[in-house]
């Protein structure tokens, strides 16, 4: 009876091994790319001081290979972040809620431009690293 629980255990353990050494390659396939410099930009200020956003923002994506076709399309995915903060409000821009609608429009924008360059929307996360406004 000892034998087969401890055999049943053994089982276990490394069925349960197997299991996280599949979810560590998964996790290894991902790769980021960061748009350097960081995006400064305005956006639509209520005061008569015009108000900024400077962000750092890094794309996930699920193959390392796609990290080149990032790279050449920087500059259109650059110009619509810019584009998209110009369009924020002040409060949008200063409140947590705004910041996820913000940070979700990107995401779905630069999806829409990279599907529409290079035949699919490649982006998994986005993800603001730096996130000041004045």
């Amino acid at each position: 009876m000892i034998k087969k629980l401890v055999a049943m255990l053994f089982i276990v353990m490394a069925s349960m091994t197997n299991v996280y050494a599949e979810d560590e390659e998964q996790l290894e396939e991902y790769a980021y790319y960061g748009f350097e410099p960081d995006i400064v930009t305005n956006y639509i200020s209520n005061r008569k001081k015009l108000g900024f956003v400077r962000l750092s923002v890094e794309l996930m994506v699920k193959d390392p290979d796609e990290l080149l076709k990032l790279e050449h399309h920087d500059p259109l995915l650059r110009a619509a972040i810019v584009e998209i903060l110009g369009n924020q409000t002040e409060e949008k821009v200063k409140s947590l809620t705004g910041r996820e609608e913000i940070r979700r429009e990107v995401y779905d924008t630069l999806n829409r431009l990279l599907e529409r360059e290079t035949g699919k929307p490649f982006v998994v996360n986005l993800l603001f690293t730096k996130y000041l406004y004045d």
